[in-house]
């Protein structure tokens, strides 16, 4: 998320402005509202309707990244697709609701309340009396207390990825009856609403052995409107058919076939009619809508007119430009890299590539007349008519992800340890330009958004960013020279050759973390695919064709929270790139190109060191928009005199090799917005702890940045019952955090997600648990609710 909330506040230039400075913030948020928290940017587009106007029956095809590796949440390899189908199949005490906050989950839970705070916090549970597992046993105090010791952090023969929360509870027990279930906490747990959603059987969590295997390939034992029929990894499927034994509203669908299909597939398989509900990349909602709307072709002048197909991307070309990127020139192409059958682009293949025998479309099966070469060219035409036709069915449904990018500044060491430098960044940013550099072009709000910690609508949100200031190049330059960065001020040549913690240079910026490789590691940034270009050098103007953000069409970041923050949840994604972001490695800019208006005169320097920053960034054709993004911050920064040198690494090693091993000064990622973040925002911006052989634990804290103050104020919002109070403590900790600048939220993530036009309850689905149970195709003749988001 990118914020320029508040107006610009002044900021003493001197050291008492230091977060390590008791008090230098508090008062910006000591005197918090839930009325600061505000509504979600973007409501939830899922086309809805009453379930008597949805038709009984019918089957959802439905794209995933992968066939889930395992079926267990609470796994290290968990992701995206383990999560859809637990909550398809499995209990949850709560879910949550279109803006994000957690509601009980009537048909589980008929109450849970905290019943006891003296001497220990005591919550009661009361179960619906009709829940029970797909084996007939009743949902009770057995699953609830083998949940807890399997999560509990206590037997370390269970291969667990996490226990926040379940290491608070001290026991777990029957109550008066069955349905009863009270749970005992041995320290105070402010979210006690985050446990046991989902909630396994006592046959997964009874043992180590069952945890650790018995649900990684299969889910015997359900308790959900669905549950979980068949996995086929050969035909890369997962099938979910009704759960015959579900006491809730009967779900409409008789399946869901969840199907592994790469995002620059998905556009062709829906128009083939081989799914009905895909995320999709800005390139191909425009595709689709334009289809939609039975238009020739785009506008050249509308949004998104000038992005390409996946065939432009796999044969290296802009999505922006239509040039080939410099940064592809070396290396294998892509058809080296590829099965001779997969060696077809998009734009390459027929529609008789497309379409196969087995395709259905509308539920009935199309007869095909043949896939030879010698089929005639009417034959092809009205095949790529039909598929057109198909595409008209179709429609991109939008809102924003609970999930923001963030610019992350590396606080280890270098230029950035200083905080002083870190503010300077900051203030140097127009956050509300880059955030509508973004989603402007796909339609979507385009605001700023203020806090670390929650999301517009959350009831921990407000905007804290006041505690650091709004853009304001003044300011920034005098942070600078309170730093000691001055121009004209002499520069050793041999150490301007790399940028600061760059290649080659002798830096330890290792930490011990659960996903990060051990310190010291050397950077990896010598394959073929990487591109290194300086921003701001007085003879190397940027090149223009894609950082000047006059017309910039992409707006998805990555292909999912995996790569960009939850190394437990890590995907990689796909190469391309974005033409004049970079040039190969070793070659120079163009010369004779102006440097951009406004850029400050001469060259920072201190103690003989140009200042020079490293921004790392991944090579993958899902970040076209990162590289736009980058762009424009370097050219914000060479303004106040801070030159950025751009570095293009691979996917795979992006996060692990980089961000994570912290070789980066400035890098872009997500995180995730949770609606518990007393819990699961704390490690993110924990203080880092020196270990033993002198490395740093970061936790996931991948900027190293944290002050005591921050860890004190998460550990009070964690532990105190009441909710008004917990929201303050959050609010003043994200102060905090907005003032030590080691993260700086740019914007929430756009969600495109195309859909058959009479599929209804599905779609983007934004903050909000989808009901599955609800899901389903329209009966003939029926109309879904008023116009949604997208059909305006």
């Amino acid at each position: 998320m990118s914020h320029d909330g508040l107006g610009p506040r002044a900021v003493m230039r001197s050291v008492t402005f230091l977060t390590a400075t008791v008090l230098a913030v508090p008062l910006l948020a000591a005197c918090g509202s839930d009325d600061e928290a505000g509504k979600p940017l973007a409501a939830q587009d899922i086309a809805t309707a009453g379930r008597a106007r949805v038709a009984d029956g019918g089957t959802l095809h439905w794209a995933v990244d992968d066939v889930p590796e395992t079926f267990n949440s609470f796994q290290a390899d968990a992701d995206a697709a383990t999560n859809r189908v637990a909550q398809a199949v499995l209990p949850a005490m709560y879910r949550l609701d279109a803006a994000g906050r957690p509601r009980r989950d009537a048909d589980y839970l008929e109450s849970a309340k905290v019943v006891d705070t003296e001497p220990k916090q005591v919550v009661l549970y009361r179960l619906d009396q009709q829940a029970v597992w797909s084996d007939g046993r009743e949902i009770g105090a057995a699953d609830f207390a083998a949940q807890w010791r399997a999560l509990s952090g206590k037997d370390s023969a269970y291969w667990t990825a996490r226990n926040a929360g379940y290491d608070r509870i001290e026991k777990v027990e029957r109550g008066r009856n069955d349905l009863e279930v009270r749970v005992t906490f041995a320290r105070p747990y402010a979210d006690w609403r985050s446990l046991f959603s989902p909630l396994y059987p006592k046959d997964v969590m009874g043992t180590p052995d069952a945890f650790n295997d018995g649900a990684r390939r299969k889910l015997k034992v359900t308790a959900g409107p669905f549950a979980l029929q068949k996995v086929d990894r050969k035909a890369k499927t997962v099938t979910l058919a009704r759960n015959p034994r579900w006491w809730g509203r009967p779900a409409k669908l008789s399946e869901i076939v969840l199907t592994a299909v790469p995002r620059e597939d998905r556009a062709s398989a829906l128009a083939a009619g081989k799914l009905d509900l895909a995320e999709v990349d800005p390139a191909d909602a425009r595709r689709i809508e334009t289809a939609a709307k039975g238009s020739a072709g785009a506008d050249a002048s509308a949004p998104g007119a000038a992005e390409g197909t996946g065939a432009a991307r796999k044969s290296g070309k802009s999505e922006h430009s239509g040039k080939a990127d410099p940064s592809e020139k070396s290396g294998t192409t892509d058809d080296e890299q590829q099965p001779d059958d997969e060696k077809k682009t998009d734009g390459d293949k027929t529609d008789d590539d497309k379409k196969t025998d087995g395709d259905k479309s509308d539920g009935e099966k199309k007869s095909d007349g043949g896939d030879s070469d010698e089929e005639s060219t009417d034959g092809k035409a009205s095949r790529a008519a039909a598929a057109k036709d198909a595409s008209r069915d179709l429609e991109v449904r939008r809102s924003l992800e609970p999930a923001y990018t963030q610019l992350a500044l590396n606080g280890s060491e270098g230029p950035l340890a200083d905080e002083r430098v870190r503010r300077a960044v900051a203030r140097a940013l127009d956050r509300k330009e880059l955030a509508k550099l973004v989603l402007r072009p796909l339609g979507l709000p385009a605001e700023p958004v203020g806090s670390h910690l929650a999301l517009s609508g959350q009831a921990a949100y407000a905007d804290n960013s006041g505690a650091l200031g709004g853009q304001d190049t003044a300011e920034a330059r005098a942070l600078l020279g309170d730093a000691g960065w001055v121009p004209g001020g002499r520069v050793d040549e041999e150490k301007t050759e790399k940028a600061a913690g760059g290649e080659g240079e002798k830096s330890d910026r290792g930490a011990k973390s659960s996903s990060s490789p051990k310190a010291g590691k050397k950077d990896d940034s010598d394959g073929d695919d990487e591109g290194t270009y300086i921003v701001g050098e007085d003879d190397k103007g940027r090149r223009t064709s894609a950082g000047d953000g006059k017309d910039q069409r992409s707006g998805h970041d990555g292909r999912h929270l995996a790569q960009d923050g939850r190394p437990w949840v890590g995907r990689e994604l796909s190469q391309g790139g974005m033409a004049g972001a970079y040039a190969p490695k070793g070659t120079a800019a163009p010369k004779g190109t102006a440097a951009p208006a406004g850029s400050a005169s001469g060259v920072l320097a201190k103690d003989g060191k140009a200042l020079n920053l490293r921004f790392v960034l991944p090579s993958g054709e899902g970040s076209e928009t990162l590289r736009a993004v980058a762009e424009r911050i370097s050219s914000m920064l060479v303004k106040v005199g801070i030159r950025t040198q751009i570095t293009k690494v691979s996917e795979a090693s992006y996060f692990k090799d980089h961000i994570a091993s912290g070789q980066y000064d400035l890098a872009l990622y997500s995180w995730p917005a949770s609606a518990f973040p007393a819990t699961d925002a704390r490690p993110i911006y924990a203080k880092p702890v020196p270990a033993a052989d002198g490395s740093l634990t970061v936790e996931q804290n991948y900027t190293r940045v944290g002050t005591d103050q921050v860890d004190q104020l998460f550990d009070r919002a964690v532990a105190t019952l009441d909710e008004d109070e917990a929201r303050d403590l959050l609010r003043k900790a994200d102060s905090r955090i907005w003032a030590a600048a080691g993260s700086i939220p740019l914007y929430q993530r756009p969600q495109l997600v195309a859909a058959r036009k009479d599929l209804v309850n599905a779609g983007a689905f934004g903050f909000g648990t989808p009901v599955y149970e609800d899901m389903g195709f329209l009966k003939k003749g029926a109309v879904r609710d008023a116009a949604s988001p997208s059909q305006k």
